[in-house]
């Protein structure tokens, strides 16, 4: 991600609306390699098994997309340089698992959702609106955002044909990842969210999902 520390509040804004339009619509570069299976897969996927897997990861990708869009907003009304940087850094990571998961849609001959813009816009009003409700109530929505990310990336671990190790192995390193991200968001002094915020967190979380699959 591009420095903005220098940069006005309208400037910010403008490179946050910039990288938008590059989440949704260019090819992430990751700055790691994607990971690798411990061994590759016993046999290959038969179609529907392909379908389903490509299913999951579509998902996966749009979570990254909104990612990309909450870790921007947030950073864009942060009060603190320290924590703009932190959710600075850790967009770089989740642009690695964007880039990961387009490479694995392709791999499995998918395609991302179509409403990609939708997702990246909604996901950067859920972000503005907690930016701007304080730094400890933005860390809190971080933390619950990367709770449920990693709820939701467990289950697919689950999910996912126990041959397709290569889609296996990438869902592993984000769920580290995210639980990482929560894990620092706690320590820089998060605030926890009330019950109902959680709630319409994860009710967006459950649409998106359920979209996702097909769209």
């Amino acid at each position: 991600m591009n420095d903005q520390s220098r940069l006005s509040g309208p400037d910010r804004l403008l490179a946050s609306l910039d990288q938008g339009l590059r989440t949704v619509f260019a090819r992430q570069t990751a700055a790691r390699p994607a990971p690798k299976p411990e061994q590759e897969a016993e046999a290959p996927l038969d179609a529907a098994e392909r379908r389903y897997a490509a299913s999951l990861m579509r998902v996966n990708h749009v979570g990254e997309v909104c990612a990309q869009a909450l870790y921007q907003s947030q950073a864009l009304f942060s009060r603190t340089p320290a924590l703009q940087e932190q959710l600075r850094q850790a967009a770089q990571e989740e642009t690695d698992h964007l880039a990961w998961t387009r490479e694995r849609l392709e791999q499995l001959g998918s395609r991302p959702s179509y409403l990609g813009p939708l997702w990246w816009a909604g996901a950067f009003a859920f972000g503005s609106l907690a930016g701007l409700a304080g730094d400890r109530r933005s860390l809190g929505f971080v933390v619950e955002t990367e709770r449920q990310v990693e709820a939701h990336l467990a289950g697919h671990l689950e999910k996912l044909p126990t041959k397709d190790t290569v889609s296996r192995a990438i869902v592993a390193q984000m769920k580290q990842d995210e639980a990482r991200h929560a894990d620092e968001a706690l320590a820089a002094g998060a605030q926890e969210l009330p019950a109902p915020i959680k709630g319409l967190m994860r009710l967006a979380a459950k649409v998106m999902t359920v979209t996702a699959h097909r769209i």
